[in-house]
């Protein structure tokens, strides 16, 4: 089975409201899929259509060969799940939780205290079994989540937001344990993130999602190829912005500016900034700032959207971000 998720034409309809408006895509076994996009995209929505957990108003699932609307039992069999907010009873031990969990899947006896201490290893919360969980940090939850999530040894584990709040460091480690996963157990994963970084860092393959809809599909440098190789910043020390930005454009194409700073999208930046140097000079331009990097989905997602994903639909302070990430006033 090549594709192990199969999405057609998915929509989500809330009253008058489109959570989801017509989405399609595949995901392939064994690959890393992630949903990237801001809060209130349609993430979760769409992650509960297909894992059986929220009706669809139309559209077609299929989820390890099943119909996830004719056969969710059988959905549910095949797939484990981490949600966004911890569904944990606080109240009993961390081996407690997975021994419910475990015999929900009909395990029993010496094969589920195997497989409950198998998970607890894996997740390096054996010396804690017997820990209550509301004494856990919030990262210990998040790992004791997604030990429960493969008691049952699932094909397909859905992670939505599965690091959100946690602190750097803590977040690394989660997706130590993702990457791990994938590579020894050749586990199929659909994650949800607004973390950029995440997403590049995890994801064989992305899905921007905005407003209901996937705006975008591919690998990262599929993704990143829709705005170019390299993106180059530009600060004058002169105020006739029109004059600037005529010249740019007529020798380096489409160049775009907001707030005084400049961006040109070319193919070789360190080969294209002496040629921006020599072609200013001659204008009698004043260049006092200039850097370059890589685009990031970040960019992506701005070039597809016009704002920052960061931004979760706000305003779009584009001054404000380059000055973040490049140190310009």
């Amino acid at each position: 089975m090549e594709y192990v998720i199969e999405v057609e034409n998915l929509t989500k309809k809330f009253g008058n409201f489109y959570a989801v408006k017509g989405i399609s895509f595949k995901v392939k076994k064994g690959e890393v899929f992630a949903f990237l996009g801001p809060n209130g995209a349609g993430k979760t929505t769409t992650i509960n259509m297909i894992t059986t957990l929220l009706k669809p108003t139309s559209g077609t699932i299929r989820v390890a060969g099943y119909d996830a609307i004719k056969n969710p039992n059988e959905v549910r069999k095949k797939i484990g799940i981490v949600f966004q907010d911890t569904t944990l009873d606080r109240e009993l031990t961390a081996y407690e939780n997975l021994y419910i969990h475990g015999r929900i899947y009909g395990y029993r006896g010496e094969e589920l205290r195997k497989r409950i201490d198998e998970m607890l290893k894996f997740v390096e919360l054996k010396e804690h079994a017997n820990k209550v969980v509301k004494y856990f940090s919030g990262g210990m939850v998040r790992r004791l989540e997604i030990a429960r999530a493969l008691i049952h040894k699932p094909e397909i584990l859905f992670l939505d937001e599965p690091t959100v709040g946690l602190d750097p460091q803590t977040r690394m480690h989660i997706w130590d344990y993702i990457k791990e996963m994938k590579e020894e157990h050749d586990m199929t994963i659909f994650l949800t993130t607004h973390y950029m970084e995440e997403a590049e860092n995890l994801a064989d393959r992305i899905a921007i999602i905005d407003n209901g809809r996937i705006i975008a599909i591919g690998t990262v440098d599929e993704l990143k190829s829709i705005v170019g190789d390299d993106i180059v910043y530009l600060k004058f020390n002169n105020g006739n912005y029109e004059k600037i930005k005529d010249i740019l454009t007529e020798h380096f194409g489409n160049c775009k500016m907001i707030n005084g700073i400049f961006e040109i999208k070319v193919k070789n930046a360190t080969e294209t900034i002496p040629k921006i140097f020599e072609i200013t000079l001659k204008n009698n331009l004043e260049i006092l700032e200039v850097s370059y990097r890589k685009p990031t989905l970040n960019d992506v997602f701005i070039h597809l959207t016009g704002k920052s994903i960061k931004d979760e639909g706000g305003k779009f302070d584009f001054k404000k971000i380059i000055a973040k990430k490049r140190g310009f006033a």
